[in-house]
């Protein structure tokens, strides 16, 4: 790593050991947050009475780990709380307005999550274990736990999600439960069940680290500044039950771009056009995609001779370019093709499905800084529903991105 690049503080979540609320909590503050920026939370959430924070040092496996206890006073209410209390709950608080909007972040997840398990809107649903008070303290204090290291982007190991089955308010279910799956479904992070047959992984756990994480891997490179284990509350035989955050400094020519952004060398193929028939152009088009083309599109000209026609540019990684080649050639009348190297650049991005007019369509989330810059709605969904509900594309493309981005504006 060259100490010209600008650095960006990058934190490697590892969930192979397992993950909850209080694992993440846990690791934050091993790692260096100060126990003070959790009461800090539960103050301005208004929990001063009802919540009480402590952190121990524990041993699992027979490593040293952070165990932070989040405990309710006994007289603290704890009625079942839906979305809508939450979220007014965050809204009524005087959180730092990052903190409270990604923690929104986390329990619309949840939500989602459950009313697709439940079948049942969102407005519907009643949280358990997860609206009480102390799960609540463990989601805003993780995330501002988070923001209090300095992270601006965070990446998350694949999930160990554990096996077996477990009791809840619905009684006995299998492990993974029905809401951790359908968090790794939506968000498509990479997961596994096992490596033991008790419960590694809860809705909170994986709801923190779909939600936070901008991409999942292996750790990246960095300068490592720190390394904190959060404990979870059981000794498992065989098993530490702990997750791990690394701390550390990247820059652009180590851990690649800064702020989640990824740098890369791509191929722009080109050719100029004018006899091809115009009914032709969009399946050609669409076998470049398929054929590994990233990108495709058709641009008007003036040729010599004052012929119209269209320059194709064809965008695509250096190992699809030969693929790529023979479908331009195949496809179009082409006798000669330009090519040249670009440096493309892609923020960190992630899928999302919303909920709108009785079914779901695909978001893309596109984020720098560790915060959503940009949100697109997948057109094909859009489409789809359109034709299932008998509504008009529009109405659809707009209720979908209002529900995508609604909790983007200031204060939410």
């Amino acid at each position: 790593m060259t100490g010209d690049s600008p650095a960006v503080t990058v934190g490697w979540l590892d969930a192979t050991g397992g993950i909850s609320g209080d694992m993440f909590l846990g690791a934050c503050v091993d790692a260096g947050a100060d126990l003070a920026v959790l009461h800090s939370v539960v103050a301005a959430l208004g929990l001063t009475d009802a919540i009480t924070l402590d952190a121990r040092t524990v041993h699992r496996g027979g490593l040293r780990a952070t165990q932070v206890l989040v405990r309710c006073a006994p007289a603290a209410e704890q009625p079942a709380r839906g979305l809508g209390d939450i979220l007014g709950l965050l809204d009524a608080s005087g959180l730092d307005p990052v903190v409270r909007r990604r923690s929104a972040d986390v329990f619309r997840a949840l939500g989602a999550a459950e009313a697709h398990v439940h079948g049942r809107p969102v407005e519907q649903i009643h949280f358990h274990e997860v609206g009480a008070l102390d799960s609540i303290a463990d989601v805003v204090g993780a995330v501002a736990a988070l923001r209090a290291l300095g992270i601006e982007r965070l990446v998350c190991s694949p999930l160990s999600l554990g096996g077996g089955r477990i009791g809840t308010a619905h009684g006995a279910i299998p492990l993974p439960g029905p809401a951790v799956l359908e968090l790794v479904r939506a968000s498509g992070a990479p997961a596994a069940g096992g490596p033991v047959d008790t419960e590694l992984a809860t809705p909170t756990g994986v709801a923190l680290a779909v939600t936070l994480a901008e991409s999942f891997g292996a750790m990246p490179l960095m300068r490592t500044t720190a390394v904190g284990l959060g404990a979870g509350g059981r000794e498992i035989h065989g098993h530490p039950n702990v997750a791990r955050l690394v701390v550390g400094q990247s820059d652009l020519a180590g851990a690649g771009p800064a702020h989640g952004a990824r740098h890369g060398n791509s191929v722009i193929l080109e050719t100029n056009v004018d006899d091809l028939d115009p009914r032709l152009w969009p399946p050609t088009l669409e076998a470049l995609l398929a054929g590994g083309a990233a990108d495709a599109w058709l641009t008007p000209i003036l040729m010599k001779k004052g012929r119209p026609a269209h320059t194709l540019s064809v965008l695509c990684e250096p190992d699809a370019v030969d693929r790529v080649r023979d479908v331009l050639f195949r496809h179009t009348t082409s006798i000669g093709v330009r090519e040249h190297s670009v440096t493309k650049t892609a923020l960190a991005r992630r899928t999302l499905r919303v909920e709108v007019a009785g079914g779901q369509v695909g978001v893309k989330v596109a984020s720098s800084h560790g915060e959503v810059v940009n949100v697109s709605v997948e057109h094909d969904d859009v489409l789809a529903l359109a034709a299932s509900s008998g509504l008009p594309p529009k109405v659809i493309l707009d209720l979908a991105h209002a529900a995508a981005t609604s909790h983007l504006r200031p204060g939410c």
